[in-house]
């Protein structure tokens, strides 16, 4: 199954959503490690709740945050990190921070009007999947016998879904 490209052909943000322990953290490092291998910049995103910190009680970011800085910019020579007070939407602000990279790869998110692969196990507690009826929903990565009307991926086809994100989301 083809995705109509005249609806995601702008999108440059995927999310990789479902339950608790359903394997999204896994799915996503592998299927990063191999669009990187092909020369692709692979921009992640993990949700995070608000209260979240980055950084450990008493260094000397995390003093300057609660000093009241409203953005602090951790620099070594080869990396950065920034915790950053900013109240656009999830949105917004992943394709504000991360425009350099090919593609955006975002963990969680399942409220976002964004493209969505659900990862869905059998052997997780959960019953049913979350986007059986979201119209965002262009994959479904399963070991179960739900068949959505997207393509469908088993939970080792990490080729296939790289394959499938790379000709519907980078190949443009």
């Amino acid at each position: 199954m083809r995705l109509k490209k005249t609806i995601y052909m702008k999108t440059r943000i995927i999310t990789i959503v479902g339950k608790s322990n359903s394997g999204k953290t896994t799915l996503l490092e592998k299927v990063i490690a191999l669009l990187t291998d092909k020369g692709y910049k692979i921009g992640s995103v993990k949700h995070a709740h608000d209260g979240f910190e980055m950084d450990k009680e008493g260094k000397d970011s995390w003093r300057h945050r609660k000093a009241g800085a409203s953005a602090t910019l951790v620099i070594t020579e080869n990396k950065i990190a920034m915790v950053k007070d900013d109240t656009t939407s999830y949105i917004e602000k992943m394709q504000s921070y991360l425009s350099d990279m090919d593609i955006i790869l975002a963990e969680g998110f399942k409220k976002q009007n964004l493209p969505k692969i659900e990862v869905f196990r059998t052997k997780s507690v959960h019953k049913e999947p979350l986007c059986m009826n979201d119209e965002n929903l262009i994959a479904f990565v399963t070991d179960s016998d739900y068949k959505p009307d997207v393509p469908i991926f088993g939970l080792e086809d990490i080729n296939q879904i790289a394959n499938f994100i790379e000709f519907n989301f980078l190949k443009n």
